[in-house]
């Protein structure tokens, strides 16, 4: 069994393809059942990561080379992509010790679009719960995301990883003090009520907004995020009337298709008379259709946008970087370790077996010989030497060949067969 990684992410994938090949909310636990399903028998390990800036599929598979086109082909077909020639080119394929350095950087935050941001870990662990709730975590993936966690864990508590970054939020109030000279002044609308908007209205709120409100499609979640924040919970279906009344609109949702489309912020910018609004996207799919960044008083920003805005500061970062890539390796040797060692257990097994029949079998013929009458010194003899030439014919053969295989085997034989010294 091999380890394999296949996957894209905001360095390979524009946002335009990423967006097509991601699985928001519960499209997740569609998704895995539906991998599970199609390629039980390439893939009998498998999870899948999914976020805004990547989708990633991990799996263990005997079969590395089948796994990588039969993925390929099922990320086209479930995303509806076709025969897609622009997907192959931005896919990345990891093999084994690859694909545990990946996941140990990627659970750390060094392979994020925000150095260290700390979200990626959170959303690593419901990859693997999910695909557990699936059954399509087997030994293998389960102790990679066991280590991962480790891992991160690590990293973050040994190193200052996470220090200087800064968020996507924080950039996003940045850009919008540029525009509005106070945000004091401001009305903010809040799309959606999961993590990366609870996050956003964290630091836009630090602002005093002069008014806040929150819409989303679960009117429970809204009002119990609006209660957190003093704000005004919205009820979606009314987001096309009251998109207007605000300056600022920040949007994270689950949703596969935009919620708010060229139309809709036309007939706004008409209701605000062309006073400018500042809009941030944080879904992948998007939640704006991208043609809103055409029109003249909207300033539109997506992930990738704030994601060019948050690579500062990295010169003091370098020095944890470093730390955490130390760290990432030593423990990438010991998993693999570990997986050379599980690789060995059908062979050893099998040696045991071998062995345990050969016992039986001398046994039984001993048996006989003692029924029989025969001498019990000659069968204690006769027992042991049976043995002993049974046990040494398979590593014998190999000694008599030429090569680097009899220093192996006579190594080997040191350490399995010590002399009578080294043992007493």
């Amino acid at each position: 069994m091999q380890l394999l990684t296949l996957g894209l992410n905001h360095t390979t994938a524009p946002l335009a393809l990423r967006e097509k090949v991601a699985f928001p909310g519960e499209a997740l636990r569609d998704a895995v059942a539906n991998l599970r399903g199609e390629l039980r028998s390439v893939l009998p390990e498998t999870a899948i990561l999914s976020t805004c800036n990547r989708t990633e599929i991990y799996c263990a598979t005997p079969e590395p080379a089948q796994a990588r086109s039969a993925i390929t082909r099922w990320m086209a077909d479930f995303n509806g992509l076709g025969a897609s020639p622009g997907l192959d080119e931005h896919l990345y394929a990891l093999p084994n010790n690859e694909a545990v350095r990946h996941a140990f950087r990627v659970a750390s935050g060094l392979d994020s679009m925000v150095l260290g941001e700390p979200q990626i870990l959170g959303q690593m662990k419901d990859a693997a719960r999910v695909a557990q709730e699936a059954d399509a975590l087997g030994t293998h993936l389960h102790q990679l995301f066991q280590r991962t966690f480790a891992v991160a864990k690590e990293v973050r508590s040994q190193t200052e990883i996470g220090a200087h970054s800064v968020s996507m939020a924080a950039a996003g109030v940045r850009l919008a003090q540029r525009l509005f000279e106070d945000l004091r002044e401001t009305s903010i609308l809040f799309v959606g009520a999961g993590e990366m908007i609870e996050l956003a209205a964290t630091h836009f709120v630090a602002q005093q907004p002069k008014r806040i409100a929150v819409a989303n499609r679960t009117a429970e979640r809204a009002q119990k995020l609006a209660q957190r924040f003093g704000a005004q919970s919205v009820r979606l279906s009314d987001l096309p009337e009251t998109l207007g009344d605000h300056d600022i609109i920040v949007s994270c949702t689950a949703s596969s298709l935009p919620i708010i489309g060229l139309g809709m912020v036309e007939r706004a910018l008409r209701q605000r008379r062309r006073r400018p609004m500042f809009m941030i996207d944080l879904a992948v799919p998007r939640d704006i259709e991208p043609e809103v960044a055409r029109l003249d008083d909207v300033f539109l920003y997506t992930v990738d946008d704030l994601g060019k805005l948050v690579q500062t500061g990295m010169e003091n970062r370098q020095s944890a970087v470093a730390q955490a890539e130390n760290i990432i390796e030593t423990r990438v040797d010991a998993f693999m370790h570990w997986l050379s060692a599980r690789q060995a257990v059908p062979a050893i097994r099998a040696l045991h077996a071998r062995g345990e029949s050969l016992k039986q079998g001398e046994l039984e013929r001993a048996r006989r010989m003692l029924a029989r009458g025969d001498d019990p010194q000659a069968v204690l003899e006769a027992l042991a030497s049976s043995l002993t030439g049974k046990f040494l014919h398979g590593p014998t053969t190999l000694l008599q060949q030429p090569g680097p295989a009899q220093q192996q085997i006579g190594a080997l034989i040191d350490r399995l067969l010590p002399d009578d010294k080294s043992s007493s």
